[in-house]
């Protein structure tokens, strides 16, 4: 799973800098982990991610950004607790998971809002 900063999210998810409104520049839909190291939930959700990343691979791209280092990216989502977990589909708009949820759960939001449209 490839760790963003605001550089590299800017170029593969979304650049806010540039775009009022949201508008997606990846290829492949995506799920970004937004977590902190001290955050134990986050440590929970972390593996579940990472067999996700594997089961969809090639199909979703999957992504983590540390909110304490990447402070200005969590501040422009509004992440207020973590982990929050941001689904992305290709076309459409951004859906977000605040939690650490069950693989189901995870699974479930991956076909709803990333892999129907």
């Amino acid at each position: 799973m490839e760790h963003l900063t605001k550089q590299t999210f800017q170029e593969k998810v979304f650049n806010y800098d540039k775009n009022d409104q949201w508008k997606f520049e990846g290829k492949l839909p995506c799920v970004i982990d937004f977590y902190a190291d001290w955050c134990g939930p986050c440590k929970m959700v972390a593996p579940v991610l990472e067999e996700l990343s594997k089961e969809y691979n090639g199909k979703v791209n999957f992504y983590k950004v540390d909110t304490e280092a990447e402070q200005e990216l969590a501040a422009a989502f509004g992440i207020r607790s973590i982990p929050s977990i941001l689904f992305c589909p290709v076309n459409g708009q951004p859906q977000m998971a605040v939690g650490a949820l069950p693989k189901d759960s995870l699974k479930k939001a991956i076909e709803d809002v990333l892999l129907k449209a």
